[in-house]
């Protein structure tokens, strides 16, 4: 790959091409296209054919497309709409963050794993990929459903959690302590950092509105929220959290006037080019060789437990509307993407979790995300259909994910 071209140019082509290939042959078969991206970065990475070996700038760009990602979620959720949904959805989503932890979290202290890698494990267990559950309910048509508000309202508190505890677990492991008052002082920052771009983060853009519209600069409501993007993205890893975590914040600064400024559409063009990388990236780090008898039995126990604590603790605090909402529920949060990825592999890089333990995450993401469209599709069989719009504006780049 290295004669008569830049290499570096030619690890771009390829590692595009060949993850755009892999993520078209999953949409043909009415899978999730990041499985598809995912599964090329294993054929062609090194742990397999070799074909592909990623340099430094191709796992930086990578890193890139996890920030502009998780950004692109952000803009998903406009905090009017946060504050309006009911208590249904904060319970389902509540009970959907700590009955996952603590089944992964202690399945895998019983197994003898090393406490910092039990919780990466039980972290990246938590959050929903809203954008797997919600392309499902707009091809079934089926978003005016009660099951399909709850579902899409909870996933945007299961990602805030998420994040939430991500940022805990990353300071906590990075500190080295374990102290309650170092726990503290972790918990209020991200809580903080949370409340500000929901609460007071819109009235601050909506100051700069006027500047905005003076300013001679193309496009300069975007310049200004890629700016703030990697701003918060830095300001975030100083204060000893993810990078990510500032880019979903970042989003969700912007989201009430993402519409009005045309943001999503253009954000998911960045998206489309950088998204691959990052999913190429995470396929080329899994190690086949780690799969023996005891990991695979593990790998499918912890992909069961994953299932079960979201039917489960999702299911639970609206059962009061019916079993059929209650496992409809409960199927919708299952299917766990991005974020849960984005947590091993900051795991994988601070050398807190083994191949092993990552290959365990990346078999239990294809599981849930394999099981829930299709689940859902089942429970939705009967289900009156409609053109109504969704409760979310779930854009681009998030369906594929």
């Amino acid at each position: 790959m290295t004669h008569g071209a830049d290499p570096f140019l030619l690890q771009l082509l390829v590692i595009f091409l060949w993850a755009k290939i892999f993520g078209e042959l999953f949409e043909q078969l009415s899978l999730p296209a990041v499985l598809g991206e995912i599964l090329s970065g294993v054929v062609l990475g090194p742990y397999l054919t070799g074909f592909v070996v990623p340099s430094d700038a191709i796992i930086s760009i990578g890193e890139l497309g996890a920030i502009f990602l998780l950004f692109t979620v952000g803009l998903q959720i406009r905090p009017k709409e946060l504050i309006r949904v009911g208590g249904s959805a904060i319970g389902v989503a509540l009970a959907g963050v700590a009955l996952p932890f603590l089944m992964g979290f202690i399945y895998l202290v019983l197994r003898h794993h090393p406490t910092h890698e039990a919780v990466f494990i039980g972290a990246a267990m938590v959050a929903t990929s809203v954008g797997i559950t919600a392309r499902v309910l707009e091809d079934l048509r089926v978003t005016h459903s009660r099951p399909a508000k709850i579902i899409l309202g909870a996933a945007v508190f299961d990602d805030i959690l998420g994040m939430i505890l991500l940022a805990v677990v990353v300071g906590l492991v990075s500190s080295g302590s374990v102290a309650w008052l170092q726990l503290g002082l972790l918990l209020v920052e991200a809580v903080g950092f949370a409340v500000l771009m929901i609460f007071f983060a819109p009235g601050v853009i909506q100051r700069m509105r006027p500047g905005l519209e003076r300013m001679e600069t193309h496009n300069a409501p975007l310049v200004l929220a890629l700016a703030i993007c990697l701003a918060l993205s830095v300001g975030a890893e100083k204060i000893g959290m993810a990078a990510i975590i500032g880019a979903f914040f970042a989003g969700l600064a912007f989201a009430e006037y993402a519409p009005e400024w045309n943001l999503i559409p253009r954000v998911a063009g960045i998206n489309e080019f950088l998204a691959p990388f990052f999913f190429f990236i995470m396929g080329a780090k899994l190690n086949l060789s780690v799969f023996d008898r005891r990991l695979l039995i593990a790998a499918v126990v912890v992909s069961v437990l994953a299932i079960l604590s979201k039917l489960i603790g999702c299911g639970l605090p609206v059962l009061r509307e019916g079993w059929d909402t209650a496992v409809k529920v409960g199927v919708g949060m299952t299917p766990r993407g991005e974020v849960g990825l984005i947590v091993a592999l900051i795991g994988l890089q601070m050398k807190m979790i083994s191949d092993a333990a990552y290959a365990i995450v990346v078999f239990m993401t294809g599981m849930t995300t394999l099981f829930a469209p299709i689940t859902l599709r089942f429970l939705y069989r009967n289900q009156p259909k409609t053109e109504e719009a969704p409760a979310y504006d779930t854009g681009q780049t998030i369906e594929r994910v």
